[in-house]
């Protein structure tokens, strides 16, 4: 209830807060009954589709992050530090740039398409080895295959002019210049992942005991990775498709929401955590939004950079640990 409360309190100062400050009763008239037009257009043309933004590719991004430390047992995964979010990258610039496509049916299945091709050439390349897959050497094949991916996305973008202007903007994820129709058209892709991930529940917390203890216990764990990768693909393709490749979303979430449901006394449970990721990663993207709009008045910073600053520290934290165990 508490995060919820918080969530909802992010949402009212996502409509109220920006180059204009507009006071919360206004607000409220605007959405239910506006008088003055020029504040209606503001809440409702700019402000809504952005929180309603923020509210789908936060919980997509949190989801998605706490389903791949699940699926990998590893506290480092993210789709930004997996190279899932920089396939998807790549894909969509790759369709823009070189296939000409515009429209977001058109370049999102390419995001779905970069984002699976991605998260897999990582998984192969982290359990290369004889001490084969670890927390650690996945996120460093994955930052391997980030920065290639990187590298492509630039050249493709550096020898295309359209693909640059559409690429320097969404690049640095942001929230803003969407309509309510573009989040309208992202959410039934969004719904099926997150339904997808919150069926799979059950089965992680089987995972989460080990390979083995879930095979008697009667999971068939190829079959559960699977969907999950299916699910992770829909959330973190359409996601970064609108917003662009957001980070450190799907790293921090799941450690906060592990943090809530063991003081609750509930302990790792994904009953538990895929529904409270749902309502901290929508909170944090949010609150990052906001603060992104207020550091830099009268313009603002993209969320994107926002939550790198946020994000950053958190992930060498992680990395520092004397002993990084598997989930």
């Amino acid at each position: 209830m508490g995060a919820t409360g918080v969530l909802l309190l992010l949402c009212a100062l996502s409509l109220a807060v920006g180059a204009r400050h507009i006071p919360p009763g206004d607000v409220w008239q605007a959405l239910v009954d506006p008088h003055d037009p020029e504040v209606e257009a503001v809440v409702r043309s700019v402000r809504v589709p952005r929180t309603l933004l923020g509210l789908s590719a936060g919980a997509a991004l949190g989801v998605s992050g706490t389903l791949m430390q699940a699926l990998t047992r590893n506290p480092l995964a993210d789709p930004g530090i997996l190279g899932v979010t920089g396939g998807a990258s790549f894909a969509v610039v790759l369709a823009v740039g070189v296939l000409g496509v515009s429209s977001l049916y058109g370049y999102v299945w390419f995001a779905f398409a970069g984002a699976l091709a991605a998260g897999a050439l990582v998984y192969l390349l982290g359990g290369v080895g004889r001490t084969g897959m670890t927390p650690v050497k996945l996120a460093l094949a994955g930052m391997a295959v980030t920065a290639m991916l990187n590298s492509l996305t630039s050249a493709v973008t550096l020898t295309d002019t359209e693909a640059l202007n559409r690429h320097r903007f969404w690049a640095a994820g942001s929230l803003a210049g969407q309509e309510t129709s573009v989040v309208l058209r992202l959410a039934p892709f969004l719904v099926c992942g997150l339904l997808g991930a919150l069926a799979l529940a059950p089965a992680l917390n089987s995972l989460a005991l080990g390979d083995e203890v879930a095979v008697a216990l009667g999971r068939r764990t190829g079959w559960v990775r699977v969907q999950g990768a299916v699910a992770v693909t829909l959330l973190t393709g359409g996601a970064v498709a609108v917003v662009g490749p957001l980070v450190f979303v799907g790293l921090v979430v799941p450690h906060l929401a592990r943090a809530l449901t063991a003081r609750a006394g509930v302990g790792p449970d994904h009953r538990w955590l895929l529904p409270l990721s749902m309502v901290i990663a929508p909170g944090l993207l949010l609150a990052a939004d906001v603060l992104g709009r207020l550091v830099a008045q009268p313009g603002e910073m993209a969320v994107g950079i926002v939550m790198a600053f946020l994000g950053g520290p958190f992930f060498i934290a992680l990395v520092r640990r004397r002993r990084l165990a598997e989930l």
